[in-house]
């Protein structure tokens, strides 16, 4: 087990004051067998009311209302976890599912259906060009396999480059250019997992690399597959891994755009557009 603090600061700087509408903000991590949280504190400015509540997919939201407004909005979060060390290839998939293709069960399929359905269904020809092309769509194949593949192919042949644009790359741009930001690599393999079948699910949250300590950090984004047997499996396409003990999910969701840290909105007269300015710190204790 290991001992991680996360600091996530968020800064809007305005041309001039302005009015705040609330602001949701997915910053505490999702806990479960191999993370624990000891602490959080949320440092907002100016001054606000929080609201915690549960999203349809059972993630931790907090509603911030602001009873002031101004030239600036901080928000700053630090938690502080206990992160158990676990085996990615520690799981048994049912017999069933072991190949590909396979059916999910008819009491798995109600369940699962949104997470089949493509975000981008006009792009299903070209994703499923691409499948043939890596050779993943003859025949039968071990589903381990086929995803391990997929993950490791996103890679190995495409460039990784910081995107500070927001939103997400379509899949088939993604495809095109060869390169794309951690959070077009998800919606890429997840994308093409819905164009095979399999139920896949955006994940948002953290990464923690002792050697990039010293560095600034930033969030990450990951796919999760469906697996009958272990449930949701974390794959890695930008670094062509199972998620394991470093990787700190805070969000998931079946479209890859509705999980943003921090969204919300300010009303306020015409001007430059606000200066922002995130800065993460995940570091061992």
């Amino acid at each position: 087990m290991q001992r991680l603090r996360i600091n996530h600061l968020t800064v809007y700087q305005f041309s001039s004051p302005v009015t705040l509408q609330p602001h949701r903000l997915l910053l505490r991590p999702r806990e479960g067998h191999n993370i624990r949280i000891e602490s959080l504190q949320l440092d907002i400015a100016p001054a606000h009311q929080i609201k915690w509540s549960r999203d349809v997919l059972d993630n931790a939201l907090a509603v911030v209302s602001f009873q002031a407004g101004g030239p600036r909005l901080s928000i700053g979060s630090e938690v502080i976890i206990q992160h158990y060390d676990v085996a990615p290839l520690d799981f048994i998939v049912e017999d069933y599912a072991v190949r590909y293709p396979f059916e999910y069960l008819p009491e798995e399929r109600v369940d699962l259906a949104p997470f089949q359905q493509l975000v981008y269904p006009q792009q299903r020809t070209v994703l499923h060009h691409w499948l043939e092309q890596l050779g993943l769509t003859q025949g039968s194949i071990e589903t381990y396999v086929l995803l391990d593949r997929l993950n490791r192919t996103i890679a190995s042949q495409f460039q990784y480059v910081v995107r500070e644009e927001p939103g997400v790359q379509p899949p088939a741009q993604t495809l095109l250019s060869r390169s794309g930001s951690c959070r077009d690599y998800a919606t890429l393999f997840i994308e093409v997992c819905r164009t095979l079948g399999l139920a896949s699910r955006f994940v948002s949250g953290y990464s923690h690399t002792p050697a990039a300590e010293a560095d600034k950090a930033t969030t990450h984004a990951w796919a999760e597959v469906y697996l009958p047997g272990p449930g949701w499996k974390g794959f890695d396409p930008t670094a062509g891994e199972l998620t394991g003990s470093r990787h700190i999910p805070v969000a998931v969701a079946r479209h890859p755009e509705s999980v943003p840290p921090v969204a919300g909105s300010f009303i306020g007269p015409n001007g430059p557009a606000p200066i922002l300015s995130v800065d993460v710190r995940v570091t061992a204790i």
